[in-house]
């Protein structure tokens, strides 16, 4: 009995234990035993599956979950592997969790296991290689991700070291691999990460950040910090769907606001803001680009067109107003645009002009139609899912909670658009997801990153929450 190994089973067999261990939270190592325990104490598996026949709600298959290896090596940066642990795990992805000795002195394998649903594997010699061996953790999975992910460990990747398990593994693999680079910023520099970066992406493996800002030593700054865990699942989500082939947002409909308004004074002068649209106009790429069928309602921009997007141009609020019921029905509204909330009551029908007086002429405001809390409280037509953006200059969270209870949308992304944090013109954002969680509002802060990233990010968490409500 004590020589009966994994390997000597059939292929079916096997599958089956690898899922029902998955299922169960357990090693395959222990699942045997359970199965051997109940069976000599005589209470057969079938009586559980004959009640759930009955009517007795089954656990969840792990047949259904994505499965990710999770290569954890040694940095500060561990620590953050944790978070990017229950991030994956909340998504519905299977983690198996591989561990370098050198990331047990930053996180322990106890902590690890807790959140992955297993102890994670630790050495290549591991009482467990007889049922899973390294071989099978490099095949048995979607995707590997290496977070963090060290220069030794990159230099062993890039020259074909197979020394421990993580190395092992990654050279066995056939699977799609995700860095996730992390070290100190004269480490990224150097030549000689750099040519092993450049080997390893020549191989076909993606990378993940690194991040610019402080590091863990003192008075240390510069590029080197690792990704943020959202930012890692974001390129998990991303790299899954492009190995698969898969358009996570094939079939739906989405309607995307973008860029400012201009509120008529006169013939030649208008109200309206500093707004470009280019984080519209990304997220309407990232929404093409997982399959959606989009329509972008844009106000005046100088960006052209977005590829293989209906494009629906106005000028006004009333007029974007409009165009958006006019585009309705839709899966998801993400409104990005910066609607002027005031118009002039009455148009100047000819050039206003200066009379000599001194005096500039008196401008009676009305308010604008509010195009988000206008969709949020349809009756019909509304979307399932309504997306909000708050540009504020002071306590962004604090106003973005509260537009998010008044509005009446599902998510509001909060940004910084004062002149110190730059993002109204600019390339790069830092936001803040908020979303409606009972009574209580869930707040997500994201790092900063180039609007394509954020909106890469948003579009993978909409297909997500998309998806999982649809099973």
């Amino acid at each position: 009995m004590g020589s009966l190994t994994v390997r000597n089973l059939p292929e079916d067999v096997k599958k089956r234990l690898r899922l029902r261990a998955a299922a169960n939270g357990r090693s395959m190592e222990e699942e045997i035993r359970l199965l051997l325990a109940e069976g000599a104490a005589e209470a057969p598996v079938a009586t559980k599956t004959a009640s759930a026949a009955k009517g007795e709600k089954a656990p969840p298959k792990a047949a259904d979950a994505t499965q990710i290896l999770l290569i954890i090596s040694g940095g500060i940066a561990a620590y953050k592997s944790l978070d990017l642990i229950r991030r994956l795990r909340e998504r519905r992805y299977a983690v198996r969790v591989v561990m370098t000795k050198a990331a047990q002195e930053f996180v322990t394998p106890m902590a690890v296991g807790a959140l992955s649903g297993e102890p994670p594997f630790t050495d290549l010699f591991d009482q467990r290689e007889f049922d899973v061996g390294h071989i099978r953790l490099a095949r048995d999975n979607d995707l590997i991700v290496v977070a963090p992910a060290t220069a030794d460990l990159m230099a062993k990747m890039a020259n074909g070291h197979a020394d421990d398990l993580a190395t092992a593994a990654l050279l066995a693999t056939n699977s799609r691999i995700l860095l996730a680079p992390a070290m100190n910023p004269a480490m990224w520099a150097n030549k000689a990460t750099q040519r092993n970066l450049k080997t390893l992406l020549a191989d076909g493996v993606v990378t993940v950040g690194p991040n610019r800002g402080e590091m863990a030593e003192s008075g240390e700054a510069g590029t080197g910090r690792m990704a943020e865990p959202l930012e890692i699942v974001a390129a998990v989500e991303k790299l899954l769907c492009a190995t698969t082939g898969g358009k996570p947002l094939a079939g739906r409909h989405i309607v995307i606001t973008a860029g400012p308004t201009h509120e008529p004074i006169d013939p030649v002068r208008y109200i309206a803001n500093r707004s470009s649209g280019k984080q519209g106009y990304a997220i309407a790429r990232a929404a093409a680009e997982l399959g959606a069928s989009v329509t972008l309602v844009s106000g005046p921009v100088t960006l052209g067109d977005v590829p293989g997007v209906k494009m629906v141009r106005v000028e006004s609020a009333r007029d974007m107003l409009k165009a958006v019921e006019g585009a309705l029905p839709a899966d998801v509204g993400i409104f990005a645009a910066a609607v002027a909330d005031w118009r002039t009551a009455n148009e100047g029908e000819q050039k206003l002009k200066k009379d000599g007086s001194g005096q500039p002429p008196a401008l009676a405001l009305v308010e604008n139609p509010d195009i988000l809390a206008t969709v949020s409280k349809l009756k019909w037509k509304r979307p399932t899912l309504v997306v909000g953006f708050a540009a504020e200059t002071e306590k962004v969270i604090e106003h973005a909670k509260a537009k998010l209870k008044r509005k009446g949308c599902d998510w509001i992304v909060a940004n910084d658009v004062s002149a110190e944090g730059g993002a109204m013109g600019g390339d790069d954002n830092a936001v803040h997801l908020i979303s409606a969680s009972g009574t209580q509002a869930k707040v997500e802060s994201w790092p900063t990153q180039t609007k394509d990233g954020v909106a890469r990010q948003l579009v993978a968490r909409i297909a997500t929450e998309l998806n999982g409500n649809a099973k």
